[in-house]
C-alpha cells in the first residue's frame, strides 16, 4: 500500500469515528421521534390555592378559593385533598414548549408537579427542574439567556418522562420551594433550557 493511500485511509478512518461521536453525542433522530405519555391525576380533590403560595409546607385547615372564598364541599369531603401552590404556561425557549405546569400540595404533606396538556421535542438526557431563575431567560446583563439556569439553586425532579402529554413529578421532602421562581425543561448535556414557566 502507498504511503498516500495510507494516508487517505487513516484520515477516513477518522472522519468516521468523528462522525459516529457526533451522533452519539447529539442523537439528532429524536427530534423526530415522539414519546407520549398519559399519567393519570389522581391525587384528591382541589379544594382550593394555598394562602403562602410556594412557601406552604402544611396543608392548610381552610384552603381558599381564588376570590379568597372558603370552596364549597371540597373541604368536607372524606376523600383525600390538595391545594395548588402555584401555576403557570410553559414558554418556548431554546425549543416550542407548551402546556401548563401546576405544583400541588396533598393533605399528607407531600408535594408534586404536573405537566398539564404538555408537548415540546425530544432530545437527549433532559431533566424537569424547579429554579430560582426567572422564567423566559432573563438575567441581569446577559439578555435571553437559556443557559442560565444551572447558575444557582434548583432542585432537580428527575427526567422528563415524555416530551408529549400529561405526567407527573414527586417533590422531595425538604424540598425549600420559598424562593424557586420557574419550572424549567432542562438538557443536562447541552446546558440549555427546552421550555420555562414562571410558577412565581
Amino acid at each position: 500500500m502507498s504511503r498516500k493511500k495510507a494516508v487517505w485511509l487513516s484520515i477516513g478512518g477518522v472522519f468516521v469515528v468523528v462522525v459516529i461521536a457526533a451522533l452519539l453525542l447529539f442523537q439528532p433522530w429524536l427530534l423526530f421521534i415522539d414519546d407520549e405519555v398519559d399519567e393519570a391525576d389522581d391525587a384528591g380533590t382541589v379544594v382550593g390555592t394555598a394562602s403562602d403560595g410556594l412557601s406552604q409546607t402544611a396543608f392548610p385547615d381552610s384552603p381558599t378559593t381564588e376570590d379568597g372564598s372558603t370552596p364549597d364541599g371540597g373541604a368536607t369531603d372524606d376523600g383525600p385533598k390538595r391545594v395548588e401552590l402555584a401555576a403557570a404556561d410553559f414558554i418556548d425557549a431554546e425549543h416550542d414548549t407548551s402546556g401548563r405546569a401546576v405544583i400541588y400540595l396533598r393533605d399528607d404533606g407531600t408535594r408534586y408537579l404536573r405537566l398539564e396538556g404538555f408537548e415540546t421535542s425530544n432530545g437527549p438526557d433532559v431533566h424537569v427542574w424547579i429554579t430560582d431563575q426567572k422564567s423566559g431567560g432573563d438575567c441581569e446583563g446577559c439578555g435571553d439567556s437559556w443557559g442560565i439556569y444551572d447558575d444557582g439553586d434548583y432542585v432537580k425532579l428527575g427526567s422528563l418522562k415524555g416530551n408529549i402529554g400529561d405526567q407527573n413529578y414527586e417533590i422531595p421532602d425538604g424540598a425549600d420551594l420559598s424562593n424557586m421562581k420557574s419550572v424549567v425543561i432542562w438538557c443536562d448535556r447541552f446546558n440549555v433550557a427546552f421550555g420555562t414557566a414562571a410558577i412565581a
